[in-house]
């Protein structure tokens, strides 16, 4: 056993300072035989219930504490002392006992709620009143005892050693440090004078940043990323010492050969410590059962809720439905849950009452018939066999956990009742970090050393991209990442750097959803942190929220559900008052027709070109198959689509392990497909129960060696008692254990499954409605709304431009189509919005800019704002064109101003004036100007829009783009990395680069009529096609696809070709369709003299419609031609645009 133990370490949640994993620490200390180890990351405890629950389970005891920030002065004044001392001093604090455990979470919240400068500070104030169960250490040399004695004597320093004592009484200890630093060698003299001469305990300590000594060039990396600097950036923030890694006792010992007893002293530190965190307890906030109800405990409430929930949802209540709910209300009582649920329940009917749309519910919690009957979900688990066990398992005890879409414009809304309800100081969101994944930190990596992007981005998707993957795990499987070790110095380091810097904390942001529920004041139960955007969070991510037995919500916000309700509430304004989605047939022939013609633009989960081809391989019939479909569509389950797809078309060929699995696996046509139908088997084939099943489905999951195999036996044996042979029960667990890996939640993919189906049927009875709705919530998005208005152009619904006569905020129907809303126009808020709609309220249409201006707020409806309308096309309905008017508005501006102040004073309407002319003021005239060029008008409507949409420059080339192009840029996402793609479009966002060889490089975006995507090209590509890149030419770009995580697909540039060579190079037949009772000899005679006017080597091939009988496909002997655009402009003009094509 070790005779020293380390009291100031830190782990990764020292954001980009700290480079050590808290599960690497507590193996070092068990492998060093020290009996305990502190954590004291910088000014949190991010770390700590992990830490306390790793340390226990290695037999270490766990000291959690902190290296807090304490403020010169008053913690509240955001300046530096003006002494030199800067913003804070260090101080590190370590937990004697619950008590000091609750102050410490109290102090650590301070200082990021009310101290925070540069860092979260604490002041001496809180310490005073928050000091007790603390021990404090004098830290390093940016603590106040170190730095007063190195920077103004000894006096100072005794008076700060005084005021610790003071507080913390001999629970004070000082701190000396040894890292080869000549400070320290003057600071530990003068400390352990002092502690002499005071009588103050001291400790010896190693400010631990990183495990090993030969990962301080790791770190150095780590700190390059907080600070934004490259690696040989001389005035960058670097460490002095290399000696800030986890040595072992001896080490230590070497460091302090003559005060042995600094070490010794560290193990009465510990000894001190002796916090006891409890996970077995529960701290759920009380629900009040409403005065109306008689005075009953919260089971039987709940019970009295569910049944009378259970009378609404069914008809007829069955001995099986009966059964089926009072097993779950017994789990959940026994479990102590009910609370849980009636909260939930609660703010779920607050949101339904406030008509905020509620989704079906997302995961496990849809399998459960309770929660059904109290519509906290709303799809029937028993119709859909969802399984409650997935989602509460009597046998494994967790919170439950009940995650709620709600609409996303309303969410907040929800949140704010919960607060309301719990208490403000009850209620906040919870903290997520971003951690460097196996692919993250190489590019991470790479950017510090200065590395070629090109390199980087290569080495990194050497990387499998598979979920969760390990760098150690990649460089096994990839016998070129083992090779990049031995290429070179620069690639040495990068997978050295890589390796120790992997999964670490990058970040700390507010988690999407989360939102934690405390039954008292926040503090007492867990610490707060506030994110740069000034959210209040907490600490502990949601896995330690669970381990500290927090109540903790998802409340997320789904887009979707307020495209439904935005489509709902038009459809019963303008078409049917009464409609329901949630009546709607959930069989409608129609609706499947649309997945399986892949026509699933705008529905929910469904509308990636990849979905588009497997539904119409697979022609969907019923909900089953979508649901099938949303949990197969995805890494890992994708390659088994194609066997559901097999077994759907044809039922006979599917065959089953043994006849046991047939009733489970047959919905899905033989493919296990859920989690659910893993656990099925497990009962069915084995006799488990289904709590033990779930628990089999978990330890599946996690892989877990020696638990497997304990498992394996146990199915076997059971499977043995119902008659199923050893071999096969072997051959069935083996496959288990590979569908387990991927098996998707049937009961999340049912409610999403549903939700999809919601929205498909609006696509295909109220489809003007739907898309209107879609958009409107796109609006922030140009890519997205120009896929989703060549939807809808493809389903024949006309987008009408703006208008300041009839927009409003959001895309609305109206009779000739979808009005486009003033919400998707740049710089025109909402107030600019409102202002508009009530002026045309109250005086009817406008017809000049000035009947507009003399009637609207101009402080909203100001410059910008009208430039903005006049570029966007939202004026065209008033009087002279867009350059008259976008010259004009100043003018007009200033006169509507004026009159409108001479109006206000003589309290007169410039429209009560209409009856004497002689008496309405002159108006300026618009200036005489010519309309913009085409180019130059569609380019300003671009700027302001996002997207073209009056015109496209690429309109003239539609069929090119839709023959030559072998992707369209919308379906890029789902092609594969490096695979290598040809695609028409325009050039547009030009930037011209040096790479750091300075050569030109240049990256730019290429549109099509789906979207746009970033293109790269790198010197060499550059080199030869600059003359063809340049802002808006339309161009044929070869290349391969590059994708990267969490960023958008991008092109790496081979060739760019000009469109005219593309036409010759790859058109393989130009194709004209023919009715011949409609042409005379004279247009056949012309047709024949454009194609000879156009010699060349492609081949002509007529489509003849002989009128009545039938068609035929000619091909001519004599005539081949070059396919120039002005061949193809010439025969559309005689042919129509429809019946001249080429193939490629």
């Amino acid at each position: 056993m070790s005779s020293f133990v380390h009291l100031h370490n830190h782990s990764h949640y020292s954001l980009l300072d700290g480079a050590c994993r808290i599960d690497d620490l507590v193996k070092t200390a068990q492998a060093f035989g020290m009996p305990a180890l502190a954590l004291t990351d910088h000014g949190n405890l991010h770390g700590a219930i992990e830490f306390y629950k790793k340390c226990q389970k290695a037999g270490v005891k766990p000291l959690v504490g902190c290296e807090v920030y304490v403020a010169p002065g008053n913690r509240k004044v955001r300046q530096s002392d003006g002494g030199g001392a800067g913003t804070s001093f260090h101080l590190v604090l370590l937990c004697k006992d619950l008590n000091g455990y609750k102050n410490l979470m109290k102090l650590v919240s301070a200082g990021y709620l009310e101290g925070f400068y540069y860092k979260p500070r604490i002041d001496k104030e809180l310490l005073s009143a928050h000091h007790e169960g603390l021990v404090a250490l004098s830290a390093c040399l940016k603590g106040e005892v170190a730095w007063r004695l190195l920077h103004e004597g000894k006096e100072k320093a005794a008076a700060a050693v005084w005021e610790y004592q003071n507080l913390f009484g001999p629970d004070f200890y000082l701190e000396v440090q040894n890292h080869s630093l000549p400070e320290e060698d003057q600071a530990r003299a003068g400390i352990l004078q002092l502690a002499q001469e005071m009588g103050v305990g001291v400790v010896a300590t190693n400010d631990i940043h990183y495990l090993k000594r030969d990962h301080a060039e790791a770190h150095d990396v780590l700190l390059c990323l907080q600070t934004g600097a490259d690696i040989d950036d001389a005035h960058r923030m670097r460490y002095s010492s290399q000696e800030l890694y986890f040595k072992s006792g001896e080490e230590m010992a070497a460091l302090f050969p003559d005060r042995p007893d600094l070490l010794t002293t560290t193990l009465e530190v510990a000894d001190k410590c002796d916090l006891k965190l409890s996970f077995d307890e529960f701290h759920l906030p009380q629900y009040t059962i409403p005065e109306s109800d008689q005075p009953c405990t919260l089971d039987e409430y709940l019970q009295k809720q569910a049944e009378a929930g259970m009378r609404e949802r069914y008809p007829q209540v069955t001995p099986a439905l009966q059964a089926r709910l009072s097993l779950e209300l017994e789990v959940i009582k026994k479990m102590g849950y009910a609370g849980y649920f009636l909260i939930t329940a609660d703010f779920i009917g607050y949101a339904r009452r406030m008509n905020i749309p509620v989704g079906p519910c997302r995961g496990s919690a849809a399998g459960s018939l309770v929660a059904y009957c109290l519509r906290i979900t709303n799809i029937d688990p028993l119709r859909y066999d969802l399984l409650f066990e997935r989602f509460l398992n009597p046998e494994r005890v967790s919170m439950p956990d009940i995650d709620i879409d709600f609409c996303y414009e309303r969410r907040e809304e929800v949140i704010r009742y919960v607060k309301e309800k719990y208490g403000y100081q009850n209620v906040c969101q919870i903290i997520t970090f971003g951690t460097m994944a196996a692919r993250a930190v190489i590019r991470d990596v790479g950017r510090v050393l200065k590395m070629s992007y090109g390199d980087v981005d290569r080495i990194a998707k050497l990387v499998p991209n598979t979920l969760n993957i390990k760098l150690d795990d990649a460089i096994k499987s990839v016998p070129e990442l083992q090779q990049l070790e031995k290429k070179d110095e620069m690639h040495s380091r990068l997978m050295r750097y890589s390796r120790v810097l992997e999964g670490l904390a990058r970040h700390a942001s507010t988690h999407a959803a989360g939102v934690v529920i405390a039954p008292g004041e926040l503090p007492n139960y867990v610490p707060l942190y506030k994110t740069k955007e000034g959210d209040i969070t907490t600490q502990y991510d949601m896995k330690s929220l669970e381990s500290a037995g927090l109540l903790k919500m998802d409340f997320l916000g789904l887009r979707t559900l307020t495209v439904i309700q935005k489509t709902v509430d038009a459809v019963r304004r303008g078409k049917k008052a009464d409609f329901d989605i949630e009546t709607i047939p959930l069989d409608d022939p129609q609706v499947y027709r649309q997945f399986s013609n892949g026509h699933t633009i705008g529905l929910f989960q469904f509308e990636s070109s990849g979905m588009q081809e497997y539904l119409k391989k697979l022609q969907p019939t019923c909900l089953e198959d979508l649901i099938a479909m949303n949990a197969l569509y995805r890494p890992g389950p994708m390659s088994m689509i194609d066997d559901f797809i097999r077994g759907k078309r044809d039922p006979a060929s599917v065959t089953y392990q043994h006849p046991l699995l047939e009733p489970i696996l047959k919905e899905t046509y033989g493919v296990a497909v859920y989690q659910e139908q893993v656990m099925r088997m497990a009962v069915e084939v084995a006799g488990f129960s289904m709590g033990g099943a779930d628990i089999l489905r978990r330890a599946m999951g996690k892989k877990s060696m020696e638990t497997m195999v304990e498992q394996r036996r146990k199915f076997i044996d059971g499977a043995g008692a119902k008659g199923v042979a050893e071999k096969t029960a072997g051959e069935i667990f083996d496959n288990m254990e590979k569908f387990a890996g991927y098996g998707f939640n049937k009961s999340h993919a049912a409610c999403y499954s549903l939700v999809a189906y919601q929205t498909a049927y609006l696509k295909n009875y109220y489809p003007a409605e739907f898309m209107a709705a879609t958009i409107s919530s796109e609006m922030g998005n140009s890519d997205r709304v120009t896929i989703l208005l060549e939807e809808c152009r493809r389903m024949g619904l006309h987008v009408l431009p703006p208008d300041v006569n009839e927009s409003f905020a959001d895309f609305v129907v109206t009779e000739n189509g979808i009005r486009f809303g003033l919400g998707a126009v740049k710089n025109v808020g909402r107030a600019s919005i409102e202002a508009i709609v009530e002026a045309r309220k109250k005086v009817g249409r406008f017809h000049t800019l000035y009947d507009l201006l003399l009637n609207v707020d101009t402080h909203s409806v100001n410059k910008k704002v009208l430039e903005s309308l006049v570029e966007a096309g939202a004026l065209d309905s008033l009087q002279g064109h867009r350059s008259q008017l976008f010259a004009a508005v100043e003018t007009a501006l200033e006169f509507s101003q004026k009159l409108q102040n001479q109006t206000r004073n003589s309290q007169a309407s410039m429209f009560d004036l209409d009856g004497d002319s002689s008496l309405a003021p002159d108006l300026p005239p618009l200036p005489l100007l010519e309309e913009w060029p085409s180019a130059d008008l569609l380019n300003r409507e671009k700027a302001i829009l996002g997207f073209y949409l009056s015109a496209h420059p690429l309109d003239r080339y539609r069929e090119e783009v839709a023959t030559f192009s072998t992707v369209s840029i919308d379906a890029v996402e789902s092609r594969r990395d490096g695979t290598p793609v040809r695609i028409v479009g325009l050039i547009s966002d030009l930037k011209n680069h040096m790479d750091r060889q300075k050569r030109p490089m240049a990256f730019f975006k290429l549109e099509d009529f789906t979207g746009s995507l970033e293109a790269l090209a790198f010197a060499d590509a550059y080199e030869k096609h600059r003359a063809l890149i340049h802002k808006d030419a339309i161009v044929m770009v070869l290349g391969k696809i590059s994708t990267r995580e969490s960023e958008a697909p991008k092109i790496i540039v081979d060739e760019v070709i000009a469109l005219e060579d593309a036409r010759s190079r790859f058109t393989k037949s130009l194709c004209l369709a023919m009715n011949l009772p409609d042409l005379a000899d004279t247009d056949m005679d012309a047709i024949k003299a454009v194609l000879t006017r156009h010699e060349g080597t492609v081949p002509v091939y007529f489509r003849v419609q002989t009128g009545g009988k039938g068609d035929y496909y000619l091909r001519s002997k004599s005539i081949r031609v070059k396919p120039s655009l002005d061949l193809l402009e010439s025969l559309r003009r005689q042919l129509g645009r429809e019946n001249v094509w080429v193939g490629a």
